[in-house]
């Protein structure tokens, strides 16, 4: 399991959200947090699924050693969202690598 790379990923994810003035200070309510849509995106901000859902799940499986999800898409959603953004070509380009590390491409 790729564990160390993608602990860097997510250090560097966080930093680009915060870089990028995407990282909240409040979270959501619980309420918003237990949607079983895909990115929870009838509920919250793709930049607040990442914070708030993907980055403290990944670091949970990380820290006992789970297995890391296989299957895995964010960077397609970061250019449906964020699309039109220059500003945040860096961070598409950073969920991308993340996506290649997790599926092995």
């Amino acid at each position: 399991m790729p564990y160390i790379q993608t602990v860097q990923l997510l250090e560097s994810l966080e930093q680009q959200l915060k870089i990028n003035h995407l990282w909240s200070i409040q979270s959501p309510s619980d309420a918003e947090l237990a949607s079983v849509a895909p990115f929870a995106c009838d509920t919250l901000r793709f930049e607040q699924w990442l914070q708030f859902i993907f980055i403290p799940k990944m670091s949970m499986l990380i820290q006992t050693q789970s297995p890391l999800p296989s299957k895995i898409s964010l960077a397609p959603m970061a250019e449906h969202v964020w699309g039109n953004r220059t500003e945040l070509a860096e961070l598409t380009k950073l969920l991308a690598v993340l996506d290649n590390l997790l599926t092995g491409q």
